[in-house]
């Protein structure tokens, strides 16, 4: 046999000195308390915080018993849907106000043709002429109403129809050269049937003037506010036009 080669030397290990695996059980230790801390902190709060009052819904805020009226919009409030079962105009308009919803310098007129509506402190009436017309105005402006003359059996029952073509008081627009209109449409509100839009025309005299018109149907018959002042005063116009739906009402 070959001989052996001769082994080297003997390497000595040392043996692991006590206390090198310390630092690492002591972070786990650690860790091991905060998470029972974290348990121990959510398990109180889960136990010993006071509830949510059992009358509120969810954090959703309490209702206020407000009585306020809404603001006067100027326009009529379109609802989602007519009842078929009654003819429009059943009802009296659904625009109407009491008097302290009207703006400063305003009041309200019970008129002896059986209306009331909302004008200028100041404005002076007129009688009414023979195509029942009322007139209240000042300043070049004019509040003009029309109180049920016209039938719905004469005038149709689409107010739109109406007032483009058979409403007495556009016919200076239908006859005059120079003339425009915008924002015409029907409105219903609930059985309330309305019409309005915007105009101008040119008077005989050559003023250029703004007009905004309502006709609505009220217990079969057509009523008719109208406010005329000068074309470049349209804000004034507005304004009297939107006291005026806003606080007219039928009497009786």
């Amino acid at each position: 046999r070959a001989p052996r080669a001769p082994k080297g030397p003997r390497v000595l290990r040392e043996p692991p000195r006590r206390g090198e695996g310390s630092p690492r059980k002591l972070g786990r230790l650690l860790l091991v308390l905060i998470l029972l801390l974290m348990a121990a902190a959510i398990a109180y709060a889960v136990i010993f915080m006071p509830k949510a009052d059992q009358g509120q819904d969810n954090g959703a805020p309490a209702p206020t018993n407000s009585a306020a009226p809404p603001a006067a919009s100027g326009e009529p409030e379109p609802s989602g849907s007519a009842d078929g079962s009654d003819g429009p105009g059943s009802q009296q308009p659904q625009t109407s106000r009491s008097a302290a919803a009207l703006a400063p310098g305003y009041t309200l007129r019970k008129d002896a043709e059986g209306f009331e509506v909302g004008v200028p402190k100041d404005w002076q009436r007129s009688p009414a002429n023979a195509d029942r017309q009322i007139r209240y105005g000042s300043d070049g402006f004019t509040l003009l109403v029309v109180p049920g003359r016209d039938t719905v059996k004469s005038g149709g029952s689409d107010p739109l129809d109406y007032q483009r073509d058979k409403e007495p008081e556009l016919q200076p627009f239908r006859d005059s050269s120079w003339s425009s209109s915008s924002g015409l449409r029907r409105v219903d509100v609930g059985r309330q049937a309305m019409a309005e839009g915007q105009f101008t025309w040119q008077e005989s005299g050559g003023r250029e003037v703004f007009v905004r018109n309502l006709a609505m149907i009220v217990d079969g018959r057509y009523h008719v506010i109208q406010v005329i002042g000068p074309e470049n005063d349209r804000d004034r116009v507005t304004e009297i036009y939107e006291q005026a739906i806003a606080s007219y009402r039928v009497a009786g």
